[in-house]
């Protein structure tokens, strides 16, 4: 993939380039009221302020979209559809480009750099979407079969027939970094005997890709399947915190209810749709043949993310004691 070389600072590893250009929602103490924002760097540019000094004058098309950087979420700016955020997208790349060719927009405008170039570390950053609806899938046959082991049950024979999915509870989604109270309920300490109530011991997490539609569909109207990659804004990482002896207790047979949906992480930025695309490749093949409504024609309809994960457990000391 080309590199992009930027005019400002960026530290070689940062998973804010030139080449990502996420979008989220930040505030800082001096400015409290939530707007739109995108990371760079180790810095945050607050767009809110940049289309309010006229940062998107050379712009070259109409531009309706510049009040929607000054709401507190995401979702007026999603709505435009992608077409719109892609031309963001590519604006701000070329603003920032060491070659940039508006260099009197902001490379050569300090004053205008001191008010919209934020180090991260000053802002707070909050939830980028009002959660309307929230759908768990079972997106890979990786996660799915992990998934049969740890209840000790076969993987069901129609996940390689279609999206198996159950909604979740929109208002339980937050923003990474907000604390997730360990949850009670039933639980069964010893096969076969009674359960009893009490807090969850087996409090676990699901690495995880969550994805913001931008526009919706008429009810009872269907999407075209190669359509719908139209409809997405783009991706975060999420942590779908999970009680499994809770969980595995009270899912049969309707599925999961308080053991999934008692808290749900995301992280504050949003990286787009168009970001993604040289990583697209094909899936796992699948040994059944879907229905013709499922099949897509574009072969490489996976997104190829390496992710990993850090546990930082809590440090008990114990004071020693001496007996003498």
């Amino acid at each position: 993939m080309m590199s992009l070389r930027s005019w400002s600072p960026i530290p070689r590893g940062s998973h804010f380039s030139l080449a990502n250009i996420p979008f989220g929602i930040i505030s800082t103490i001096t400015s409290s009221e939530p707007r739109v924002a995108t990371a760079i760097g180790d810095s945050a540019f607050d767009l809110a302020a940049f289309a309010a000094h006229n940062g998107f004058s050379a712009l070259s098309i109409v531009r309706p979209f510049e009040g929607v950087f000054s709401e507190p979420t995401l979702n007026a700016f999603a709505a435009l559809g992608q077409p719109i955020h892609n031309v963001v997208r590519k604006y701000i790349q070329d603003i920032f480009l060491a070659s940039t060719p508006h260099p009197n927009i902001l490379k050569e405008n300090k004053e205008l750099q001191k008010i919209c170039l934020i180090p991260l570390k000053d802002v707070r950053n909050h939830l980028p979407f009002h959660v309307g609806d929230y759908t768990d899938f079972f997106a890979g046959l990786n996660h799915a079969s992990n998934c049969a082991k740890i209840f000790n049950v076969p993987l069901q024979p129609n996940y390689k027939h279609l999206p198996a999915a159950y909604h979740g509870r929109a208002s339980s989604v937050v923003v990474s970094g907000t604390p997730i109270r360990r949850p009670s309920g039933q639980i069964v300490p010893v096969p076969g005997q009674p359960p009893v109530f009490s807090e969850s011991k087996k409090l676990d997490f699901e690495l995880e890709l969550g994805c913001f539609v931008c526009k919706g569909n008429k009810m009872g109207e269907p999407v075209d399947v190669n359509e719908a990659e139209g409809y997405l804004f783009g991706v975060v990482m999420l942590n779908d915190w999970s009680a499994r002896d809770i969980q595995s207790w009270e899912m049969a047979p309707l599925g999961p209810f308080n053991s999934k949906n008692f808290g749900t992480s995301i992280s504050p930025w949003v990286v787009l749709t168009e970001a993604l695309q040289p990583f697209f490749v094909q899936g796992i093949p699948n040994d059944q043949e879907l229905l013709p409504y499922l099949r897509e024609k574009k072969k490489e309809n996976i997104v190829d993310i390496k992710l990993s994960v850090d546990i930082a457990s809590q440090l008990y000391i114990i004071p020693a004691i001496a007996i003498i």
